[in-house]
């Protein structure tokens, strides 16, 4: 048995397998409508999610599978002190696999040491979000055709940004990586990342003014600016507004460059950018169904052939 907790849990050859996966369930998704027939992902979420929860759910009824769950914690027995290891206890009774969301940093590791079925990472406070990473490599090597020679610009809250993290600790295993980090003082880039950086020698910049990076990247990736790390209102307000992508903003950019956004944005992009060829986040959701399916079916251990659909 296997658990996700971080994208550094797939080596680089399993994550090619697992990307290439993704990318045949969008060209053949009938080919994989009954794989998880009788199977039962259970969604465990305890703060809320649109994108992340519903794309699991999405993946594992694509999939021919059934999904069982909470969407908060205000709806579990966690509301009346469960912990974390006694509820993924009475989840593996009832299914087969687990995503999980957490707003504790290491409650998805908590979970993996009592589980008995595979538990999945869907983001554990300010830590980890590796499939949202996997969605966004999937989107990169899709709409980009590679994972190397890349210069990401990544823009916003820096500090507290989970996706931010996990996507640095992937793309640094790829050669001729380098990234430009925007984002005011107060929400830098925190410390260790930073010692990852340079302990593996992958090139960075960094910088407060956006207008200054656009130019040379390959991706401009925007996060918005999260109210719920905040320990008080003044300060999300004061920094909510620094960065917000136009049209203005845009047209100093590369004609080729992909803007990407792990959703939900707020006000950081502007809607008048959504209408660009260069704007890829709506797109860049659609790819996490498609990975979580090949997610799913990896941890599963099921292998899908043309027999198992007409078997099915």
């Amino acid at each position: 048995m296997r658990h996700l907790m971080s994208p550094m849990d797939l080596s680089v050859e399993e994550l090619y397998d697992l990307l290439d996966l993704a990318s045949d369930i969008e060209k053949n998704p009938d080919k994989y409508s009954t794989a998880c027939k009788g199977k039962k992902l259970a969604s465990a979420f305890y703060e809320p999610s649109t994108r992340t929860r519903l794309s699991f759910e999405a993946a594992m009824l694509n999939l021919g599978g059934s999904v069982i769950g909470f969407p908060s914690q205000d709806v579990s027995s966690v509301s009346k002190g469960e912990s974390v290891a006694d509820t993924i206890r009475i989840l593996s009774c009832y299914a087969d696999i687990c995503a999980m969301r957490h707003p504790k940093e290491g409650a998805p590791m908590v979970a993996a040491q009592y589980s008995g079925i595979p538990v999945i990472n869907a983001g554990d406070g300010g830590h980890q979000h590796p499939t949202q990473t996997l969605t966004d490599l999937l989107t990169i090597r899709s709409l980009k055709g590679r994972l190397d020679n890349l210069t990401i610009g990544l823009c916003g809250d820096l500090k507290f940004g989970r996706t931010v993290h996990s996507l640095i600790n992937a793309l640094i295993r790829y050669p001729n990586v380098s990234f430009v980090m925007i984002s005011p003082p107060e929400l830098k880039l925190p410390g260790y990342m930073i010692e990852i950086l340079e302990k593996t020698g992958v090139k960075y910049t960094q910088t407060v003014k956006l207008d200054d990076a656009m130019d040379g990247l390959d991706i401009l990736y925007m996060t918005r600016v999260q109210r719920e790390r905040f320990f008080n209102e003044e300060d999300y307000v004061r920094m909510k507004d620094f960065y917000i992508l136009n049209k203005e903003k845009l047209s100093l950019a590369p004609e080729d460059m992909l803007v990407m956004h792990p959703l939900p944005r707020v006000n950081e992009i502007a809607v008048d950018v959504d209408d660009d060829p260069r704007a890829v986040y709506f797109k860049q959701a659609q790819y996490g169904v498609y990975v979580r399916m090949a997610l799913i079916l990896t941890l599963l251990g099921i292998e899908v052939t043309s027999e198992v659909k007409e078997n099915a």
